[in-house]
Order: C-alpha cells, then structure tokens, then sequence
C-alpha cells in the first residue's frame, strides 16, 4: 500500500487514483496539513486504522511552501517569515513526529527529506527557501545520527532546477521582466551556480524519477 497526503483533499484522491490507474498499486490518498498537528493526527489514525496497513517503512517530507514573490524577504514581516518556516522545516518536523511510532525497527524504515540546491548555495531571492532547505539538511544529519539505534535510515535529497508548473511560470515572468525569453533566462540562471555544481545542463531537470 502506497499511502500519501496533501492540503487538498479533491486533489490527493485524484493524484492516489491516477497512480493507482498507472501502477496498479493500491494507493491511499489522505488530506492532512503538516502545519497543522490535530490535522496530521487525524490522518496518522485514519491510515493506522486501515485493515490493510501494516508499518509505514518510508516517511518523504516534501512539502514546501511556495515563492508567491520576488521582492527582498529581508524586508518581510515575523508572520511572513514565521509561515515560510512552519510549513517546511517545522512542518518536517512534526511530520517525522507524528509518524516516528509507525516506522519499524528492522532496518526497512527510511525517511527522507526532500531539501533543494538553495540549502547548500544563494538563490535570489530565496532567502526563506534557502532557510528551510538548510535547515533540513541540518534536521536530515542529526536525525540520522538520532535514529540509528531504531535502525531508521534518513537522507535527503538536493534537486535541482525541476521545471515544475509554479517554476515555469515564474522563470518566464522573470526572463519577462530583463527582456530575455524563458530559455535565456534558465540558461543564465544555471551558468552562474556552474560553481557550485548545483545545474551544470542549463536547462530544467525532469519533474518525474
């Protein structure tokens, strides 16, 4: 069983039932916001009560919240900073919480966190994304180090540029905003973190593994 959550409970059916269609896996689609705890405790106990569910052997932590903005994140308010955070690092965090119980300690438990190339080099304007990203891969080291003796495997991963929908959309607005076509403006954006090793193609990574 394949179980997985999101904000939107019309949409995570949707998703569980599409990879249902495409894999043949049974998949459980379950509403929960991870800046939430009763909403994650609901949902923990919805899939524990499950007659199919057995042990949750992989937690991904893959919620982030989005860059609806492009001026300076310096100049924003405790509240606004104080939302960028809870949903990815806290959130993270509670998630991992509310779970760790379900994870078994045999050795097939894994959590991972999904963290980004802002964590490790300096995104204009990502100031809270790189916050958050870095944080998580500070969270991913000590945790792996905490939960070793559960025998729980943590690790994360550091994606690249992904050409997601909300990253298409705002490449182009900004290639927009300098007079440079889409392509331009993705293929200069990656040139300067060529030292860092974070794009080297120049050009979007595939938004599916």
């Amino acid at each position: 069983m394949l179980p997985f959550s999101a904000r939107t409970e019309h949409e995570v059916l949707a998703a569980a039932q599409e990879i249902a269609d495409e894999t043949g896996v049974t998949v459980v689609g379950v509403q929960a916001d991870v800046t939430d705890t009763n909403s994650l405790k609901a949902a923990v106990a919805h899939l524990s009560g499950l007659a199919s569910f057995n042990a949750l052997n992989i937690v991904v932590n893959n919620a982030a919240p989005p860059i609806t903005r492009a001026d300076r994140q310096i100049e924003w308010t405790d509240k606004e900073w104080f939302a960028a955070i809870d949903v990815k690092t806290v959130g993270a965090l509670r998630l991992i919480r509310e779970t760790i119980h379900l994870i078994p300690h045999d050795g097939t438990g894994r959590i991972i966190n999904v963290a980004g190339g802002s964590g490790i080099a300096v995104w204009s304007p990502a100031l809270l994304h790189g916050i958050n990203n870095a944080a998580l891969l500070h969270m991913t080291g000590f945790l792996a180090a905490d939960l070793a003796v559960n025998k729980v495997t943590v690790n994360a991963v550091v994606p690249g540029l992904v050409g997601t929908e909300f990253r298409q959309t705002w490449t182009k607005e900004l290639g927009e905003r300098q007079g440079k076509s889409t392509e331009e403006f993705v293929g200069e954006f990656c040139t300067r973190r060529i030292e860092r090793a974070t794009s080297l193609v120049r050009r979007y990574q595939s938004t599916r593994v």
